[in-house]
């Protein structure tokens, strides 16, 4: 779908569709040396998928603030070093940990769009390290206090 047409339609997409958006330029971030921007005007020009001001933001803010998610990510990684987990597993974490500590999504949805993501794009050993993960950081200190209590992780 064009630009122009996104405008002119003014479609909602579902958070989950924006979500996967957002991965998608993250992921894409991992293997180019582009800023931000840049990989968002290629996205466009390609026209391969619809992303919005959401998925733009998550992707901007998670980029930002990457060094410091692979710290939380590699504190809970037993198996694996930050550097060692596949870019979709750790794309997909980034946005799980970046919701969860610096945005008003719930716990549970972003560790549940998360495994969704994973389960899309990874292979089972990955989505069942990834569920692994994120439900041992959901139960972690770095939840804000008002959010630990809506944690409830099926394994």
């Amino acid at each position: 779908m064009s630009e122009n047409n996104m405008v002119n339609e003014k479609k909602e997409l579902s958070r989950s569709h924006r979500r996967e958006a957002a991965f998608m330029l993250i992921f894409e971030k991992m293997f180019s040396k582009d800023t931000c921007d840049e990989i968002i005007e290629t996205a466009k020009e390609a026209d391969e998928y619809e992303f919005d001001e959401f998925s733009q933001d998550i992707f901007r803010n998670v980029t930002e603030k990457e060094e410091e998610l692979d710290a939380v990510i590699g504190e809970f990684s037993k198996t694996r070093s930050v550097s060692r987990i596949g870019k979709v597993s750790l794309a997909v974490l980034r946005i799980a940990v970046y919701e969860s500590i610096y945005t008003d999504v719930p716990v549970n949805v972003a560790v549940s769009e998360a495994v969704s993501l994973s389960q899309k794009y990874s292979l089972e050993n990955d989505v069942k390290f990834v569920n692994g993960l994120l439900g041992s950081f959901a139960k972690s200190e770095h939840i804000p206090e008002d959010k630990r209590a809506q944690v409830t992780i099926r394994q």
